[in-house]
């Protein structure tokens, strides 16, 4: 069964820097990873994109948090991470991890369960 694992989240106070780390997980014979991606919920508001990368490296980011957060992957170990810096109160909610798997030659998405970050002003 393939799962997707988050962690790092937690309180931390504005200016600080988490790291999340999402772990694609189950027999790697069974799938490949295509694009990856983190996501972000808060109540009430829609799941807004963050920051997403492709198989091949190439990153994008939501202007918010341009010039802040990194998006990177480690493909041997099946993790995308998200190193968050300068953090603001406005970037407290629910971080979720995305990826696009490729399983018996179909293509699909799947999350992560979601991993809290709350940034204290």
């Amino acid at each position: 069964q393939v799962q997707l694992v988050e962690s790092g989240g937690g309180l931390v106070q504005a200016g600080g820097s988490l790291k999340l780390p999402c772990v694609v997980s189950g027999s790697r014979s069974m799938f490949d990873i295509n694009d990856m991606a983190w996501y972000r919920q808060d109540p009430g508001k829609q799941r807004e994109l963050v920051a997403a990368i492709t198989s091949g490296g190439s990153t994008n980011y939501a202007d918010s948090v341009k010039g802040r957060f990194t998006i990177s992957r480690d493909n041997a170990k099946n993790t995308v991470y998200l190193q968050m810096n300068s953090l603001k109160p406005e970037d407290t909610a629910v971080y979720y991890c995305n990826a696009q798997l490729v399983i018996r030659s179909i293509r699909n998405p799947y999350w992560g369960q979601g991993t809290q970050v709350t940034v204290s002003s």
